[in-house]
């Protein structure tokens, strides 16, 4: 049987290892150190951002900026619905209720007119406005981040920006994660860059990422013995980790113009397809990193296309299932129409590592096409 071809699988750039022995010489296997501020440094300078703060998690890059927020018990929040359930579980860890809105067609993310519906709404239900908006850079392609944030200024709600899956995705010529209040990363062993797990806040200013290293390191304050007036988290990225993401750095560029590349040979083979149509950007205003190559399929049950091609050793993945029709969230309210349930009734994720040759990516547009026949 041919070997295997994964769906993004980690992908080294060969100096991670220089990082990581040097935190062992320093003895710095701790979850702070040199390793750590010279990743965080290497991230602002890439995304021209002010202040950022590596963390454990992407999840825990968006929990941070909940609790900056204040998002708290009795609060409501607006999430996309069609995404991972990590945009949407911080809610809960601060006791605070989602509303899910529906995405639009030509993104797949937050629509805009089905967000100031929810606002509305909301408003008229519970006398309040909700606490924040979390849209999300869906597989990389940026959301129509003008008409959110103009939205979001209207009634006077901060907007967090979920770009786990955007590192390196730009809109209007700004990376993603830097257009709202607080944005967040993710650097799980399958996005564009790893440290085998973790993430980062973008925070707005020097003052608000030193709240968050505060918080993230257990909320402990400045005196000689353990003194805590807040409720902290164990949420800090540790040396080791940030010394593989210090290595990735250099490589991070090529990553996300091979995704692209990618993507672009994916879009050529089955261009004129009556049954594949390839995601791509609606506008120049958009420039995602294509972290996974999406397509919406005719005619076709997701679960049979990933079955089939599993089989011949390829992995695929469905769309992600929409958070309003995940059960743990069958009461949380929900605005818009269809949008969300079509695409995932249709959708597949198609193999995007960087790693990948271009021999790779004619293997799995061969398989598909038999496949479909």
């Amino acid at each position: 049987m041919e070997s295997r071809i994964f769906l993004s699988f980690p992908h080294l750039g060969g100096t991670e290892m220089n990082w990581i022995e040097e935190a062992f010489k320093g003895s710095w296997v701790v979850p702070l150190g040199p390793n750590v501020d010279e990743f965080e440094k290497r991230l602002s300078r890439y995304l021209e951002a002010p202040d950022v703060v590596a963390v454990s998690a992407g999840t825990a890059a968006i929990h941070m900026a909940m609790v900056m927020l204040g998002v708290g018990p009795g609060d409501e929040v607006i999430c996309q619905s069609f995404t991972f359930a990590a945009s949407a579980n911080p809610v809960t860890y601060q006791g605070a209720k989602p509303v899910f809105v529906d995405s639009e067609p030509d993104t797949w993310n937050m629509d805009p007119e089905a967000l100031e519906e929810a606002i509305i709404e909301r408003h008229r239900t519970i006398g309040r406005y909700p606490k924040a908006i979390v849209p999300v850079h869906l597989y990389g392609m940026p959301a129509r981040m003008d008409e959110i944030l103009e939205i979001a200024s209207r009634y006077g709600i901060p907007v967090i920006e979920d770009a786990a899956e955007a590192l390196g995705s730009e809109y209007k010529g700004k990376k993603c994660g830097t257009l709202g209040k607080y944005g967040a990363l993710s650097f799980n062993g399958n996005k564009i860059i790893t440290t085998s797990g973790g993430g980062a806040v973008i925070c707005p200013d020097s003052e608000a990422a030193k709240r968050v290293l505060f918080y993230v390191t257990q909320a402990r304050e400045n005196r000689p013995y353990y003194y805590h007036e807040h409720i902290g988290f164990n949420y800090r990225m540790s040396n080791i980790s940030a010394g593989i993401g210090c290595g990735q750095m250099d490589v991070l560029a090529e990553h996300v113009e091979r995704r692209r590349a990618i993507h672009r040979l994916y879009s050529e083979a089955f261009k004129g397809s009556d049954r594949i149509t390839v995601h791509e950007n609606p506008t120049d205003d958009f420039n995602s990193n294509f972290w996974l190559t999406t397509v919406l399929i005719d005619d076709a049950d997701p679960e049979q296309l990933r079955q089939a091609m599993n089989s011949r050793n390829i992995e695929t993945r469905w769309l992600w299932r929409p958070m309003h029709m995940q059960p743990v969230y069958a009461d949380a309210p929900y605005y818009g129409g269809n949008t969300a349930e079509s695409l995932f009734s249709r959708g597949l994720c198609l193999p995007s590592g960087s790693n990948l040759t271009d021999s790779d990516i004619e293997r799995v547009v061969t398989t598909l096409k038999s496949v479909l026949k």
